[in-house]
């Protein structure tokens, strides 16, 4: 029940974020490091209505489309809340997931090097689920998404600085079949 009652609140949470987020412009907060290394834009529109790095509205989303999307998502510190800025494109990978019932994809969980090994596992796998809630509520299956942490033990970045560790706290989002 108390699961019931934890997943339902993150649920409204994501919500309300999501439309609070609808009026504002996106921050960065760990140097501006939201969207560094992940290849996408933020530019003009195109013919399938990317804008800013998403797909807009309920358009269909093509194989081709999944390339102008963000793959990898950050995380403040010791924080595993999906930051506002990765939601789009968040909502059209589930679109495409929800469009193509074969596709599937892996999350993987990762986190700095900051705190005991277990700690950073769980932490990896907190932030995972939380992008899979995400996919979930916005149209993909369950069963089309995998979970999986490697905590610390896969940095982007190596460094023992705010600003590797800024790029290592992720979640990187791996088709497996699309």
């Amino acid at each position: 029940m108390q699961a019931v009652n934890l997943t339902k609140t993150l649920v409204l949470s994501a919500v309300v974020a999501l439309a609070a987020g609808c009026s504002t412009t996106s921050t960065t907060t760990d140097g501006g490091v939201a969207g560094a290394g992940n290849g996408t834009g933020t530019g003009g529109a195109s013919s399938y209505g990317v804008s800013g790095g998403g797909v807009s509205g309920g358009a269909v989303v093509t194989a081709e489309d999944l390339k102008q999307l963000r793959t990898v998502f950050y995380f403040d510190f010791d924080k595993a809340v999906v930051r506002q800025d990765g939601f789009n494109d968040l909502e059209a990978h589930a679109r495409y997931l929800s469009q193509n019932p074969s596709a599937s994809v892996r999350l993987e969980g990762h986190a700095d090097e900051r705190g005991t090994r277990e700690y950073n596992i769980a932490l990896g796998e907190r932030r995972a689920k939380s992008v899979e809630r995400l996919l979930v509520v916005n149209g993909a299956s369950a069963s089309q998404v995998e979970t999986v942490s490697y905590g610390e033990e896969k940095p982007a970045v190596l460094g023992h600085d705010a600003q590797s560790w800024s790029q290592n706290r992720r979640v990187e989002l791996k088709y497996l079949s699309k």
